[in-house]
């Protein structure tokens, strides 16, 4: 007999032929179980004291092949930012599914300003107007004439504001602009005002198998939304690639981590206590001839149904890595109570 665990799996996920597929909230729109984060390819950028935004120089074309290997191996779901590489992100993505386009689904998100010409960001804008610049400007960048997923860009944004910004998001549903919107934020209470709307269908939020984010979990299913989840593979630290004390280029955020990445620290790039808890966990997570990352993106999947993780990559191997976790499905019950009493919850 199925639990009823397993009943609410196989009503929100199927398999397709490679793998997995979930439904993206309350929007109705199938997408593949595992999403593509454009963060990394959008290459170096930076605020204006010179801290980096970016993860360090990228090879355009290598990107665009591991955009397209991502298509043939199921991928139907790419996740960017109008600020990733100041617009670069969003015109890469544009040019490598061309043709391709409507069998994807494309996410972006707004709220940042940046000057593409000197690769700067600085600053936000929460105001309608803007929003709607920033809509037409990412239709341009995108190549397309609309947006499966738009989302707020703005983790702390004013939930006031948010109100007018959700019923501005209605309206750029009906003109046909946009599929569906949500807010990208690690705020439960933020996520709820934007869930007001009927075109709402997502949060995007931080959470791994190191930082779980339970309030917005039980948000998401109570209101049936997708959970997008950043930072899957928490960083890279979750790849099995870092070892403590080996420097990061200049150009990678991790190298000089703002307060709101952990696991990395100053000059000597990832945190031993991070590393250690993750090598804790590799007997299990490699299970099933799984890698370190798939059997990552396997614990979120099932951690809820709703979850739909968006790894980055910047190469067609890292692309092939993370679209081969589809075949495997998530880990078992029993595999998820081992990792909670491993790491002490």
């Amino acid at each position: 007999m199925e639990t009823s665990e397993q009943v609410e799996h196989s009503e929100n996920s199927e398999h397709s032929e490679h793998g997995a597929t979930r439904t993206l909230g309350r929007s109705g729109i199938q997408v593949s179980a595992l999403g593509f984060g454009c963060w990394a390819i959008g290459g170096e950028w930076q605020r204006p004291d010179g801290q980096p935004l970016g993860w360090g120089k990228v090879d355009d074309e290598e990107s665009v092949r591991a955009i397209r290997r991502a298509l043939d191996l199921g991928v139907t779901f790419f996740d960017t930012a109008d600020a990733y590489g100041t617009g670069h992100s969003e015109r890469l993505l544009g040019r490598a599914l061309g043709k391709r386009r409507d069998e994807v689904v494309v996410a972006t998100k707004w709220g940042n300003l940046f000057d593409e010409h000197t690769r700067t960001a600085d600053g936000q804008d929460d105001s309608p107007a803007h929003a709607r610049r920033a809509l037409t400007a990412s239709l341009e960048r995108l190549g397309t004439d609309h947006i499966d997923l738009y989302q707020f860009h703005m983790n702390d944004g004013d939930p006031e504001r948010a109100a007018e910004l959700r019923e501005l998001c209605e309206e750029f549903v009906r003109e046909g602009l946009i599929r569906s919107y949500g807010w990208s934020t690690d705020d439960a209470e933020r996520a709820a005002v934007f869930a007001e709307g009927p075109h709402c269908t997502a949060v995007q939020h931080a959470m791994n198998l190191l930082q779980d984010a339970p309030e917005i979990v039980a948000l998401c299913e109570k209101l049936n939304l997708a959970s997008v989840n950043r930072s899957p593979l928490a960083m890279g630290l979750l790849t099995g690639k870092h070892t403590a004390g080996k420097r990061l280029e200049a150009g990678d955020i991790r190298s000089a981590p703002p307060a709101w990445l952990p696991g990395f620290t100053e000059g000597t790039g990832a945190d031993a206590d991070w590393l250690g808890r993750v090598e804790s966990l590799r007997d299990i997570l490699t299970s099933e001839g799984r890698t370190l990352a798939q059997g990552a993106l396997a614990w979120l999947w099932a951690r809820s149904p709703r979850t739909v993780p968006i790894p980055g990559f910047r190469s067609v191997a890292q692309a092939e890595e993370n679209a081969g976790a589809l075949a495997k499905g998530p880990l078992t019950a029993g595999q998820m109570a081992e990792i909670d009493q491993v790491l002490g919850r």
